[in-house]
């Protein structure tokens, strides 16, 4: 399946700059600082955005790292989240479709899946998790993590679902899928490009990089909180800073598809 085409605007930097040290200007305190709502995939791409935006405009922010599927309870519940970075956009638009959001969700960049090992003499391969050399398979919860959705439409386009279906292991998230594997509670496992390519993970292990029709393309998509106190221009900002060429340099460092 060939991927979609990203959609993601891009803003001139001069604009960028206007629309971020508008909010610059705002008092330094706990209150203002961001809270990031973040899918677990983005965890190591995120900090780094997170630092480069802080740089630029001295607004710092706090990550709150988990499954798009448990941030969007969260924020339905009332959590005190400025801006919402999804995994997919199905999330995001139901967040928005709630009411919490203050505008429709965008997609800032595709990701992309990878079967990983963390041992260094295992080579990762589809046809290896049908072999008794692997008894576990880490994977994020499909009904709440996409990059899980994605590794069983993996498995079922490769025909060998049902053969391994029962050495699955399901991690809350990508972030608790990664602890599996670099445990060793599971031999391989599927997780985001970003991850084996952060500075956490370089070099850790062999991954193999998905084909991309396996999969439908991972969408990922990010909204604005609507909140009565919170900090919507420095909100407004970093999600401005999410589509800057700065801040898709950074994504694309990360193994992400951006609009060229």
């Amino acid at each position: 399946m060939k991927s979609v085409p990203c959609k993601c605007i891009k803003f001139p930097i001069a604009a960028v700059l206007a629309v971020l040290l508008l909010s610059a200007c705002a008092k330094k305190s706990q209150d203002q600082t961001l809270r990031l709502a973040t899918a677990a995939n983005m965890q190591f791409a995120m900090k780094a955005l997170a630092a480069d935006f802080e740089t630029q405009t001295g607004i710092a922010s706090d990550l709150v790292i988990s499954s798009s599927g448990k941030l969007t309870a969260q924020i339905k519940e009332g959590a005190p989240y400025d801006v919402f970075i999804s995994a997919d956009t199905a999330y995001p638009q139901a967040v928005y479709e709630a009411g919490f959001a203050l505008d429709k969700p965008k997609i800032y960049a595709f990701g992309k899946l990878v079967l990983w090992s963390y041992k260094a003499d295992q080579t990762p391969a589809l046809s290896t998790l049908i072999t008794d050399s692997v008894q576990h398979i880490a994977l994020a919860n499909p009904q709440t993590a996409p990059y899980g959705s994605a590794a069983v439409s993996v498995l079922k386009s490769s025909g060998i679902y049902e053969q391994i279906e029962a050495k699955l292991v399901y991690g809350e998230s990508i972030a608790q899928t990664n602890q599996f594997i670099t445990s060793g509670a599971a031999e391989m496992g599927f997780t985001a490009l970003a991850v084996v390519k952060s500075e956490a993970q370089h070099a850790q292990g062999k991954y193999l990089l998905l084909d991309e029709s396996l999969y439908e393309p991972i969408a990922q998509a990010a909204v604005v909180i609507k909140r009565e106190r919170g900090n919507t221009e420095a909100a407004r900002a970093f999600y401005t800073y999410l589509f800057s060429p700065e801040a898709q340099k950074i994504l694309k460092d990360f193994g992400y598809s951006v609009d060229e």
